[in-house]
This record gives C-alpha cells, sequence and structure tokens, in this order.
C-alpha cells in the first residue's frame, strides 16, 4: 500500500523511476481513497474511467526510458476546464451532459507532462462563489471540519488535494478562486501570472 500522506510529485516520481510502485499502482491506491473518503467530502464529481489505462500507458513509457516531469503523477481538474470526450458541468444543471469537444490548453499542458488525469473536481456553479455550497451537485465539505466551508469557486480541487486523495488539482481563478479555498483547506495554491499555464 501507498502512503500518500508522504508523498510529494518528486518522491513520487522518483519512486516510479526506481520501480518502488508502477503508476497503476498508485493511480488505484488514488482511487481507492477517493472512495472511501469522497462520500463525506464530495470534491470529485466524476472519476474517469480511463485513469488506469492513462497509468497503464505511463507505466509503458517509464519502461522506455521516458523521463517528463509529470509522468505517471494523478491529477484533477475542476469541473470548468474541457477534457475533450468528457463532462464539463461548471458545477450547473444546464451544462450537465455537456461533453467537450476539445481539451483545454492547461488539462493539455498536464497530458503532454505525462500526467493521469484521474477526475473532475466540484466547484461553486460557474465559477461564481466562495463557499462552495452553490454546486448544482451539492456542497464540497472542507476535510478538517465537515462543518466548515472549503471556500470557492475552485473548493472540489482544494478538498481533494488537502484530503490527501491527490497531490495537485488544477483550480481556476480570477479574484481569489484558488488562494482562497487553499487557504481555507490548509494548503498551497497558486496563480500563476494569465496565460503562464
Amino acid at each position: 500500500m501507498i502512503d500518500l500522506s508522504t508523498l510529494t510529485i518528486v518522491s513520487a516520481r522518483e519512486a516510479l523511476k526506481k520501480g518502488d510502485f508502477t503508476a497503476r499502482e498508485l493511480t488505484q491506491t488514488c482511487l481507492d481513497a477517493i472512495s472511501v473518503k469522497d462520500k463525506e467530502i464530495h470534491a470529485f464529481l466524476e472519476v474517469f474511467n480511463s485513469a488506469l489505462t492513462q497509468a497503464d500507458e505511463a507505466d509503458r513509457k517509464i519502461k522506455e526510458g521516458l523521463d517528463l516531469p509529470l509522468l505517471g503523477i494523478p491529477m484533477a481538474i475542476k469541473d470548468n476546464m474541457l477534457y475533450e470526450g468528457h463532462i464539463a458541468s461548471a458545477g450547473s444543471k444546464i451544462l450537465e451532459k455537456y461533453k467537450a469537444t476539445y481539451t483545454a490548453t492547461a488539462v493539455s499542458n498536464l497530458e503532454k507532462a505525462g500526467a493521469i488525469i484521474i477526475g473532475r473536481t466540484n466547484m461553486d456553479e460557474f465559477a461564481m462563489g466562495s463557499s462552495n455550497e452553490s454546486s448544482t451537485f451539492g456542497p464540497v465539505k472542507n476535510p478538517w471540519n465537515v462543518g466548515r466551508v472549503p471556500g470557492g469557486s475552485s473548493g472540489g480541487s482544494a478538498v481533494a488535494v488537502a484530503s490527501g486523495v491527490v497531490r495537485v488539482s488544477l483550480g481556476s481563478e480570477t479574484g481569489g478562486s484558488v488562494r482562497q479555498p487553499a487557504s481555507l483547506c490548509g494548503i498551497f495554491g497558486l496563480k500563476p501570472t494569465y496565460g503562464r499555464i
């Protein structure tokens, strides 16, 4: 069993290269953690069926000696980020069946770096909120105290990281939607310069 609580991206990459565990084992550990923890915190709206297939592909690339910065690392994306063929509802009932026709640049860059896109995280509807209580699909709960809000609008992404089920998740921000939930959940949130990702 892989201890996700002590794992960093750097230590995971080193362990994957050394063969201490496989990308499939790491991804399965994340999936198992999500299946247990997410019932209470509701960080995820969907876990992608392709996650283990992506992990197997990462393992093949690792065996071939390919060295990408995020190769084999499971990550989550906020529900307003397009990922071709997958739903991107932006936390809204009106978009609950909308399937993306292309992949957003930020998500595409994760794929190019070798990341495993494990699922999409809950958010305030249309990214309009700061508590993550306005999602059509139910509120996200702070993993440290489920009676408190996690912040928003990227609350699902912050909670996915703070609960330890993934090490990194993409959020989106205009005026605090990454940094505020990161702060409320006790993790690090970065708003890069516009266009940087």
